[in-house]
């Protein structure tokens, strides 16, 4: 009988560009706090370290969420990221907000990468023709590890239509058993998901599907602690903005995981920075770094994303977004990403954290009949009972109304109560609204549309020149009763 083999996983998810150490936002008991954590030097620092440990019995993975988020990333569409990625040895990974810069940027940026993308669910518009890559195997430690992709399926579906110009996304659900087959015909003894679903899908989804040892979920920024054990596959998350790695220690026998030990490492300042990327990375950012750290106001609230319903950043985007138009309500799509901002000053680089997309603030009009439909889709989207269906981020940001609804109720009937500036809602009454993107509002809502020639940026250094120190508490914009 063949000894037992080791072999070391090294996850990443959703780093969305944040290549320098910031802040990241934890609970503590009954408030909030924050740390210094994060940034690529770290992050290469430590699995420098690991590789040195384990004799270079270690797989490094990416979830994907990585080519956008931040100002430098977006700035040159992903290009700032690609000596540093490279650099770090990561040996796959899949995709969502990659898609951001159109499938063509994309594919121009992954020419660049020592890496490939894997994708099982990504076909070329009117065919069956898989458009990436969608599998890998490498053999680490004499052992043959089949790496199966997975990208997010919503690019299609509640992203912007350029994301996915050329291309459909299905959910992966149905070609899984398939590609698990064939890796095994082809000799892999271990079987990797490397998903980008989210943390809810991929456990229904290692549920259905036989033969996954090791699924690596991304998209819902979960940090687990305690990896779940679903049909035989050890499921992790880890977090969100490189502040974390997952680490999962397995002990693989005869074809199988008989034993595993798994961390979620915090990046904080307990691990020594790679000092060469350090150097790397500054001077990447010199040309950025005079603007982005010219401060642009104050907040007395601790900014942050981290609450599903309402979130604080948010409310300083909304706010910024009326006080711009005079509207009655204002909504944002229920973005999770975005480094925290605690008490105190406000740079330009925290705005373009906030929203790094930069669009131009938007105005319709709606009825009240749409707001409560457009509502009640939203929270179906987030809240669906079955994982498949649910298709966004958190619950859209919504300001100048106070939504009251049930979790437990089925489509069409979660809405209890709706209020707009403080009156119940007249199902045939036209509010003007404020938004950004198409997320915020979508298409099929409203009339008179009108794309605003100020964006984003400038309509929140706008606000904090008028407000120069920020209140951005939660005002109960949506609650569950």
């Amino acid at each position: 009988m063949a000894a037992a083999k080791n072999l070391t996983i090294l996850q990443i998810n959703d780093t969305h560009g944040y290549i320098q150490e910031h802040w990241e936002h934890f609970f503590d008991g009954d408030h909030s706090k924050y740390v210094s954590a994060g940034g690529y030097p770290r992050m290469s620092a430590y699995f420098e370290q690991v590789r040195k440990e384990r004799k270079d019995q270690v797989l490094v993975l990416d979830g994907g969420d990585t080519f956008h988020g931040t100002y430098p990333v977006v700035k040159t569409k992903g290009e700032v990221l690609i000596p540093f990625l490279n650099g770090m040895k990561i040996d796959a990974m899949t995709a969502h907000w990659e898609f951001a810069y159109g499938p063509e940027r994309l594919n121009q940026l992954l020419e660049s990468l020592s890496y490939p993308m894997l994708a099982i669910n990504i076909y070329h518009k009117g065919t069956k023709d898989l458009a990436y890559k969608p599998y890998l195997i490498k053999e680490v430690n004499g052992i043959k590890v089949g790496i199966i992709g997975i990208a997010s399926t919503i690019v299609d579906k509640v992203m912007p239509a350029s994301f996915s110009e050329g291309l459909y996304f299905t959910l992966g659900n149905e070609e899984l058993p398939h590609f698990i087959r064939e890796l095994k015909e082809l000799g892999a003894d271990l079987l990797v998901v490397l998903s980008h679903l989210g943390y809810p899908q991929d456990l229904k989804l290692a549920e259905e599907v036989d033969g996954i040892d090791v699924l690596l979920s991304a998209h819902t920024h979960n940090r687990v602690y305690e990896p779940a054990i679903i049909n035989g596959a050890v499921v992790i998350q880890s977090g969100c903005h490189g502040s974390f790695v997952g680490r999962l220690d397995l002990t693989i026998d005869d074809k199988k995981v008989s034993g595993f030990n798994h961390q979620l490492v915090l990046l904080d300042e307990t691990i020594k920075e790679d000092t060469q990327m350090k150097q790397g990375i500054e001077k990447a950012m010199l040309s950025y770094k005079e603007e982005l750290e010219r401060q642009v106001g104050t907040t007395g609230t601790d900014l942050n994303r981290n609450t599903v319903l309402e979130s604080t950043m948010d409310n300083l985007l909304l706010q910024s977004l009326l006080h711009l138009t005079k509207a009655d309500i204002a909504f944002s799509n229920g973005w999770r990403y975005g480094a925290p901002i605690p008490k105190g000053k406000i740079t330009e680089n925290d705005l373009w954290n906030i929203i790094p997309v930069n669009p131009p603030v938007s105005t319709v009009q709606l009825t009240g009949k749409e707001v409560w439909d457009m509502m009640e889709e939203n929270l179906e989207r987030t809240f669906a009972a079955n994982p498949y269906e649910q298709m966004g981020g958190y619950v859209k940001r919504a300001f100048g109304l106070n939504l009251y609804f049930k979790f437990e109720n089925p489509f069409g009937e979660r809405v209890q109560e709706l209020f707009i500036d403080g009156k119940p809602v007249i199902k045939d009454k036209v509010y003007q609204a404020a938004f950004v993107t198409s997320q915020g509002v979508p298409q099929k809502y409203g009339k008179n549309r009108q794309n605003l020639d100020t964006h984003a940026i400038d309509a929140l250094k706008e606000y904090l020149k008028e407000y120069p120190e920020a209140d951005c508490d939660l005002r109960g914009s949506v609650v569950a009763v």
